[in-house]
């Protein structure tokens, strides 16, 4: 009999594996795929560590977690500066004084601001879109080419039926600046983030290609607690109907040439092109194999935005509010779930189940948030 069951070998998981193990407790984990990492596995190809669920940038202000991760993997020092392509016209991103000069010839942070202020007019009062928030954050022209495209093939929606709330972080600079993040701490660990999972899961049972929802009573008869991180309403057989997510698509290529375009990231703003970015992972790292090696070939990654459906990975929730009203009942569910378990009348051998992470929780979380949220869990287990 294990003390904790662990569904799911992403990063919520593996950090309560690791905290869970360190302080004696037996730990199994239980991984449906065929790896571990979760969403942030990296395989390597041609000697490139290839993000094969899309592209992953650690950054964070939080002390504790940078420490944190810094046990398991070293960090470069890769700044987050994407590339936006409208038409054949490349953009700076974040929204900066690069992407003003390009649009519209402003050379002054006084020029800009006076452009933005001119085009926000068209808005009054509270914004009630994605639309009207974009356009009161940047105005009509960074709007139609740099936001409303890629942002409708990314959400699948026209940008007046998404919420506001979408684009209320998006970064606008009157400085040259174009790290996207503003986070003390930033980078890519060295050697992929399957070496530094591998590292928190280091002397810890883990079960590859167990399906946990298929195996549940014979899973759960292993463990006093579970830990589950995969989707909510796919523990409860989806009984009050499926939560709603956008998936992403990946084509991968490697291409038989030092460089395709010059950076990790660039951003397709036009409706017309498929896909919403393309990515080549060999910037991650610089171009550069484990040894300072320049690597020959590179391997790219185009990405199609999509509605999620049954046997597709779901990736963003979407967060309107019929989706925040049927989580809300999927997470009474879970808490009723618990008390039925220590009811006095239960079987003694069913577990606690524990939710967490961003499946379970509905709820995009940044990968320092993941691991903030798990080791904010841990007091749950009495550590």
């Amino acid at each position: 009999m294990y003390d904790y069951l662990i569904v799911g070998s992403g990063l919520y998981g593996a950090v309560c594996a690791r905290e869970l193990s360190d302080a004696g407790k037996s730990v199994l984990v239980v991984e449906k795929r065929g790896h571990i990492a979760g969403n942030v596995y990296t395989e390597k190809i041609a000697g490139i560590n290839v993000h094969k669920y899309g592209a992953h940038i650690f950054h964070t202000n939080n002390e504790t977690v940078w420490k944190y991760v810094n046990r398991f993997a070293v960090f470069n020092r890769f700044t987050n500066s994407p590339v936006a392509n409208y038409k054949g016209e490349l953009y700076s991103l974040p929204f900066n004084m690069y992407t003003f000069n390009r649009m519209w010839g402003v050379r002054t942070p006084a020029e800009a601001a006076a452009k933005i202020a001119e085009q926000r007019q068209e808005i009054s009062g509270e914004p009630q879109n994605l639309e009207e928030q974009a356009v009161s954050l940047v105005g009509r022209d960074i709007f139609e080419k740099l936001v409303k495209g890629y942002t409708e093939k990314q959400w699948g929606r026209d940008c007046r039926d998404l919420p506001a709330f979408i684009i209320k972080r998006l970064p606008v600079r009157l400085t040259f600046d174009n790290n996207y993040f503003n986070a003390l701490h930033q980078g890519i660990p060295v050697g992929g983030y399957t070496k530094m999972v591998e590292r928190m899961l280091e002397g810890i049972e883990v079960r590859l290609g167990t399906d946990y929802l298929s195996n549940r009573a014979e899973l759960n008869a292993l463990a006093k607690n579970v830990i589950y991180t995969g989707p909510i309403d796919a523990f409860f057989d989806y009984s009050l109907g499926a939560l709603e997510y956008r998936s992403v698509r990946f084509e991968t290529e490697l291409l038989d040439i030092p460089n395709f375009q010059g950076n990790a990231a660039v951003n397709y703003t036009d409706r017309e092109t498929p896909w919403t970015r393309i990515i080549e992972h060999k910037w991650f790292e610089f171009g550069k194999d484990e040894n300072g090696n320049d690597l020959p070939q590179t391997v790219i990654s185009r990405e199609f935005s999509s509605e999620w459906k049954p046997g597709d990975e779901p990736y963003y929730p979407v967060n309107d509010e019929k989706n925040a009203k049927l989580y809300a009942q999927y997470a009474a569910l879970s808490g009723r779930l618990n008390e039925e378990n220590s009811a006095p009348q239960a079987s003694s051998a069913a577990p606690r189940i524990i939710f967490g992470g961003r499946l379970a929780e509905y709820k995009y979380y940044d990968m320092d948030q993941v691991i903030a949220a798990a080791l904010a869990s841990l007091p749950l287990h009495n550590l």
